[in-house]
């Protein structure tokens, strides 16, 4: 059975163009940077739930605020080697603040096998990046998202 997940990926186009993306959270990532950040993303189940509405969903479940009021496209659907597919949304978010996270939790056994249960931040930390360093930075089933808003970039007028 294949697992969807849905994302926003934001954009603004100056000071160049950037992408925004979030670092995982959790004792896995917390040490890590390179390959270790995400879409703002999560699973749905396409027969129950749109991809768009579950996409606004876990931004907001993962940052703790509303994702911005935006002309959203369909930038595509990714999929990862484990056979997971990712739909993706771009947005212009030249308007979007980006502070005020209420970070999402989760909880896990901590230490492993440890018996002890602890809950950790779904990401710790969201940012504006170039879209070579979100590139660099982006876990690698999602890199093709920023080649594919790249290309949708440079297509934009003007």
């Amino acid at each position: 059975m294949v697992v969807w997940s849905a994302g926003l990926l934001l954009y603004r186009l100056s000071p160049e163009p950037q992408a925004f993306i979030a670092h995982m959270g959790g004792p896995f990532w917390a040490k890590k940077d390179a390959a270790a950040w995400s879409i703002p993303k999560g699973e749905y189940d396409p027969d129950t739930e749109g991809a768009l509405d579950a996409a606004r969903r876990e931004f907001r479940e993962e940052l703790g605020v509303e994702p911005p009021e935006v002309e959203w496209a369909e930038l595509g659907t990714f999929t990862y080697s484990s056979g997971k597919k990712v739909v993706v949304f771009t947005g212009d978010g030249a308007g979007f603040t980006a502070s005020g996270f209420v970070f999402g939790e989760f909880e896990m056994e901590w230490p492993p096998r440890s018996g002890a249960r602890a809950s950790f931040p779904e990401v710790d930390r969201a940012e504006w990046m170039s879209l070579d360093a979100a590139r660099e930075a982006l876990v690698k089933g999602q890199r093709p998202a920023i080649d594919a808003l790249a290309a949708a970039l440079e297509a934009l007028p003007g």
